[in-house]
């Protein structure tokens, strides 16, 4: 019944518009008609019906009335283009040379290096290829160094050692989310690896080691600290940092380099947050990642080691 009067009140409505109007509300509902039935499954728009939409907004300012082919997907999708393209933008400014291509047999040496001396680093193996007269410079050394062939015995080790000290570590890391401006947040989070529970949680803009250090003090106001502390080796995690997780009593514990799998547990827990919310919507300000919004501080099951 209601829709039935609803129906008459709008065709009550229409019978006092004008004619061009008619005609044109028409033409827009036929030309979404068109554009539903010829792509399929996906209803996706063709250059002739996106220049059709043009050319209507220009002639017509009821346009947005009879309007319905966009979803919240194609929305939210389109945003992570331009915030793609913007960025691109941006950083074509700062470009820079790139650094030599490195040959075959200097990453043989280095890798063989690598095998046959575990405890060398980077400035170390650096100085033998200079001996041999390849030029190439400590940077792109240590690069290869974190690509060369592991030993599967430290695997095993670390992965003993998570299951046996599981109850005694907590993990934390930053991972960024894109706004509606096309600027980056960066969240905070330390998560306890026993039951899954984040134990804090914050956003800033700019995150810096001074940040960090009060986050962490927040995170333990009044409470013992885990035996171990598993991060990243990220810049915002320095030697202040570490030194004041040695103060609040707790072990840092770094993870090897290009291993994000190693702090797997926090890794999770973001791939988790970015299904089942970030890919959904758009961030428009920092409250929108607070924790009431983005962390409900709730425990997983004990058995996703």
């Amino acid at each position: 019944m209601i829709v039935s009067l609803r129906h008459l009140l709008r065709w009550i409505v229409s019978s006092f518009r004008s004619r061009g109007y008619l005609v044109l509300e028409n033409l827009a509902l036929r030309r979404q008609l068109l554009a539903l039935h010829a792509q399929r499954p996906r209803n996706r728009l063709t250059a002739l019906h996106k220049l059709f939409w043009v050319a209507l907004r220009t002639f017509w300012s009821g346009r947005s009335r009879p309007l319905v082919l966009v979803t919240p997907r194609t929305v939210v999708n389109r945003h992570r283009a331009g915030f793609r393209l913007y960025w691109t933008w941006i950083s074509g400014f700062r470009r820079v040379g790139g650094r030599k291509r490195v040959s075959k047999e200097v990453r043989a040496l280095i890798f063989r290096m690598v095998a046959e001396n575990p405890s060398w680093g980077a400035p170390r193996i650096h100085c033998e290829p200079l001996k041999l007269g390849f030029d190439l410079s400590e940077r792109s050394v240590s690069r290869w160094i974190r690509r060369a062939p592991r030993d599967p015995d430290p695997v095993k080790q670390w992965l003993t050692f998570l299951r046996n000290h599981r109850e005694a570590i907590a993990a934390m890391d930053f991972f960024t989310v894109p706004t509606l401006t096309f600027s980056v947040l960066c969240c905070f989070f330390v998560i306890g690896h026993d039951r899954r529970k984040i134990l804090h949680f914050n956003v800033t803009r700019n995150p810096q080691a001074l940040w960090v250090i009060q986050q962490l003090r927040e995170a333990w106001a009044y409470q013992q600290p885990h035996r171990f502390l598993l991060f990243a080796r990220d810049a915002n995690f320095g030697a202040d940092v570490v030194s004041a997780v040695r103060d609040m009593g707790s072990e840092p514990t770094r993870t090897a380099f290009g291993c994000p799998w190693q702090n797997g547990v926090a890794e999770r827990w973001v791939g988790s947050c970015r299904r089942d919310l970030l890919d959904h919507v758009i961030i428009l300000r920092a409250t929108m990642t607070s924790p009431p919004f983005l962390c409900p501080r709730k425990h997983l099951p004990n058995s996703r080691a």
